[in-house]
């Protein structure tokens, strides 16, 4: 068996790499509202170079030219690819969308925004592989653990790639949103591999019920959902941005299409369920999931209120990576919520009557 030492250095390196993934989130969201997602029109190098330029004159006449086209040769290459094994159609979308031909000029603050944000990416790789390595020992007792955390740095490493493809496609729009969505998963890989090697400790007498697991993944859910939707939102936000130059920010939310509606109107039933998944919690008096659970009440509200303030407040950039930031915490507390009830719970799962 993993001795204790070993367990708490598991869980501390673990907590730290949650921690950074969450940290990286936010600079992703700093990256998208100052419009330095192509402050680095290559990838995994910045203009060519491991070290970043300071100013246009290091960089050749023609660098507009020749990044635009090693673009477009990666993204020839990764169409050639989709088409040998039958994606066709996101072969043709990903090869034929404008965005790849959009030259970006050098802006030395923006390729340092987008510089950082890649450093910080690196840093998480070795954490998690740290993880991994710190996870060996639970192949003798818990080989899922092991395995969470080795499934976590894959997920990495394909993030990793597909930052490249957001990179050489000029910010497509879906490639970000499954690069946020990835983003969650590895989130909840990583809380469910530091949690599971201290599911017996969280052993209570609180009995099983259906409906309270059912809406703990009801919400955990719908905010996955509403998190990718408002991400499209986001992607809206950027087109618009870009047609108008940054300019006349008042005007931007009236020019957003339906995804903006559906994301506002969806908040409701969003702060509806947590309502009531909060008022079945409390009801349990368990100190770890009430703690959590008021949380997870201050999370969303804290969102609707960045949400209503960024609709009619022309959307301050300061705000931006903050809503985002907060969205994944939110998924991130909820996915906890399911963690620590079904341990809590778990003794009593099939000998007791749910609860009503």
């Amino acid at each position: 068996m993993a001795s204790k030492s070993f367990h708490k250095r598991f869980k501390t390196i673990g907590v730290i790499t949650v921690i950074a993934v969450y940290f990286l989130i936010l600079v992703g969201g700093i990256v998208r509202s100052t419009g330095s997602g192509m402050g680095c029109p290559d990838w995994p190098k910045c203009f060519g170079s491991w070290v970043p330029p300071t100013d246009v004159s290091q960089l050749p006449e023609d660098y507009l030219e020749v990044y635009k086209e090693k673009r477009i040769e990666k993204n020839r290459k990764l169409a050639g690819f989709l088409d040998n094994i039958g994606f066709d159609d996101v072969s043709a979308y990903i090869f034929s969308h404008p965005s790849q031909y959009i030259e970006t000029e050098f802006n030395v603050t923006k390729t340092w925004i987008e510089y950082i944000n890649r450093l910080v990416g690196v840093v998480i790789g070795f954490l998690i592989f740290l993880t991994v390595i710190y996870a060996i020992p639970y192949l003798k007792e818990d080989k899922a653990v092991f395995y969470l955390a080795l499934g976590s740095f894959i997920l990495v490493g394909i993030q990793g790639w597909l930052g490249s493809i957001v990179v050489s496609t000029n910010l497509l729009p879906v490639t970000i949103t499954i690069h946020m969505a990835l983003a969650l998963v590895l989130v909840a890989l990583l809380q469910y591999a530091i949690t599971r090697p201290n599911g017996k400790s969280l052993s209570g007498n609180l009995n099983y019920s259906s409906k309270i697991n059912f809406y703990l993944w009801l919400v955990a859910g719908t905010t996955f959902i509403q998190i990718l939707i408002g991400t499209q939102v986001r992607e809206e936000i950027d087109l618009i941005a870009f047609a108008m130059n940054g300019q006349s920010r008042e005007l931007w939310v009236d020019e957003l299409g339906s995804s903006f509606y559906v994301h506002r109107t969806f908040s409701i039933l969003i702060l509806a369920l947590h309502a009531y998944l909060a008022y079945m919690l409390y009801k349990l008096e368990n100190k770890a999931l009430s703690k959590l659970t008021s949380v997870m009440l201050i999370l969303v509200g804290a969102e609707v209120a960045l949400g209503v303030i960024m609709a009619y407040f022309a959307i301050p950039p300061v705000l931006q990576p903050l809503h985002l930031t907060f969205a994944a915490l939110l998924f991130g507390v909820q996915f906890q919520l399911l963690l620590i009830y079904f341990y809590a719970s778990k003794k009593a799962a099939h000998t007791t009557v749910a609860v009503s």
